[in-house]
């Protein structure tokens, strides 16, 4: 996973390994999957306006995956999963400075599993909602 998209990553992957290589625009998520890319991280999300920015791209490229990254926080998960996200980056939100300062890994245990139980809620919500229409 990276913040942009390297051609020559995609280029070099082997079978069996996921790149996902990171997009901001609606051409450079095209390209990304043009490239051969199975999944892209919508970087930087929260600067481009959220859980509505990725609806807004979702929308014509629904047959692309999308992972939202960047200022995800736990409690907007389900915002994420619903509006078209596959996936989010948890990383600043699970891995607490103050709990890695501390080494309180308990923290960050909780945390993860905190937000596991949202993530599995969401998808769970997007199944639910989708066997529905």
């Amino acid at each position: 996973m990276s913040p942009a998209m390297v051609k020559d990553i995609i280029d070099d992957v082997q079978c069996g390994v996921l790149y996902i290589p990171g997009v901001m625009t609606p051409t450079e998520i095209l390209s990304a999957y043009a490239a051969g890319a199975k999944i892209v991280k919508v970087y930087p999300v929260s600067a481009l306006g959220g859980a509505q920015y990725i609806s807004a791209v979702k929308k014509p490229f629904r047959h692309i995956s999308m992972v939202a990254s960047q200022g995800i926080t736990i409690d907007s998960i389900g915002p994420y999963i619903a509006q078209g996200a596959d996936s989010v980056v948890l990383s600043d939100a699970i891995f607490n400075k103050e709990a890695m300062h501390q080494k309180d890994f308990n923290k960050i245990f909780q945390l993860a599993r905190i937000a596991a139980m949202c993530g599995k809620e969401a998808v769970e919500k997007m199944d639910l909602c989708s066997r529905e229409t």
